[in-house]
């Protein structure tokens, strides 16, 4: 009776304990969607900001272009007095003011003081020197051919084209470096997105971790009172409550779900990033409702099962070799082997091969009659004394005896081998 009421006590707890985690959970997603929203922006703006830019240095480069062609031709005009040498002369006399207003509207009333003054600066400039050409250009049609030259060798237009030269390299300068500093914003901001979902693969593992604890302390503790009379209200008390945890997981995931659909309505540009986001979440809880038996359709295949399993943690970086014939398993197998599978995986991500950028690699065979599952992780360092001896061989062992079988760990220097064997039967 005392350790009825004891267990009570520690249930009452423990539910308490699973209620703040999963409230921790839900903040910590809200704060990745807020992320991710963030990230999103981020790079439209990026986007915005190479469009701007690419157009800004666009129409620095034209009225460049039309002071550097107008010089040429007014040059060519007064060496051969070919008045062919007057067409580029007027294309960029021409030229020059609508592109200097263009870059005016482009830059906008967010210029800095430095742009605004050398907006100011290029616009002086060049009417300065289109003002030079203009004379030598007068003087060339009133016949005055010395006083033109004499016009050009005092160096004036020189100097005016020197200037104007520095003050559209610096604009562009300063363009380039606005854009610079917009993408580096962007790339914080995407730098921050991992470390956020690492986290919430950590608090969903402890969520995971605490709810096949309190299974297990569930099952005690109906050996415990199996001849008291309060043992059917505990373990309706005790299933309840892991049904209730469960259910409170999964909509948690369909709230997740949810609000990244919502957050790319008005980001279409952002839609495979998070259909590939939202894949992640759904093969996830595809794996804890494996672990916990409640899918609406059992896995019976061992392909399948493994695949489930390792599908939320799969990427470029963390890949696994899959190899084996096809194997059907009885419904009372795929929980115990379901939940020795993921804390394999888990154990893998947290500690082993995926931890490490080491590999991995799961094979399978019927041997005679007896299902044989090689699991291997190679390139493992340093392996801690936390994944040989815990709460993992416990459940490892408890699956075995609910397998029928065995399950054999052996950690050497860089590899870990776990070799599952049971019967195939029922």
């Amino acid at each position: 009776m005392k350790r009825v009421f004891a267990y009570l006590a520690q249930d009452g707890a423990l539910r308490w304990l699973n209620v703040a985690l999963l409230g921790t959970m839900a903040l910590a997603m809200l704060g990745a969607i807020l992320l991710i929203y963030n990230t999103i922006d981020s790079e439209r703006s990026e986007r915005e900001q190479v469009e701007l830019t690419t157009e800004v240095l666009t129409e620095l480069r034209n009225v460049s272009r039309a002071a550097i062609n107008a010089e040429t031709g007014q040059r060519g005009y007064l060496i051969t007095l070919d008045r062919r040498y007057l067409d580029p002369y007027r294309t960029g006399r021409e030229l020059f003011r609508p592109s200097l207003d263009r870059l005016r509207a482009l830059i906008g009333e967010e210029a800095t003081p430095r742009q605004a003054e050398l907006l100011e600066a290029i616009e002086n400039l060049g009417e300065a020197k289109f003002a030079e050409m203009d004379e030598t250009v007068a003087l060339l049609e009133a016949g005055d051919l010395l006083g033109a030259r004499q016009k050009v060798l005092t160096d004036e237009g020189q100097e005016v084209m020197e200037r104007l030269r520095r003050a559209v390299s610096e604009m562009e300068t300063i363009e380039t470096e606005i854009l610079a500093r917009q993408v580096e914003e962007t790339a914080r901001s995407e730098a921050r997105v991992l470390p956020m979902l690492a986290g919430l693969a950590v608090l969903l593992l402890l969520a995971i971790i605490s709810t096949i604890r309190l299974v297990a302390r569930t099952a005690r503790a109906e050996a415990e009172a199996a001849q008291a009379a309060q043992l059917g209200e505990a373990r309706d008390r005790a299933d309840l409550l892991a049904r209730e945890l469960n259910h409170r997981v999964k909509n948690i995931f369909a709230v997740i779900i949810a609000i990244v659909k919502m957050s790319g309505r008005d980001n279409p540009e952002a839609k495979p990033l998070l259909d590939s986001i939202t894949d992640r979440i759904r093969a996830l809880l595809t794996a804890h409702e494996v672990t916990q038996g409640a899918l609406d359709k059992p896995v019976a295949s061992l392909q399948s099962l493994i695949e489930t399993t390792l599908a939320p943690y799969r990427s470029s970086n963390q890949q696994a070799e899959i190899d084996g014939p096809e194997i059907l398993l009885s419904a009372e197998k795929v929980t115990p082997l379901g939940l020795v599978l993921h804390e394999l995986t888990t154990n893998a991500v947290k500690y082993g091969a995926w931890s490490q950028g080491g590999k991995l690699a799961v094979h399978w065979e019927n041997v005679g009659g007896e299902i044989r599952i090689a699991w291997r992780e190679t390139g493992v360092e340093g392996l801690p004394e936390a994944r040989r001896e815990g709460f993992g061989s416990l459940l490892m062992t408890s699956a075995a005896r609910q397998l029928r079988g065995s399950i054999d760990r052996k950690f050497a220097r860089g590899e870990v081998a776990v070799d599952i064997a049971f019967p195939a039967g029922n």
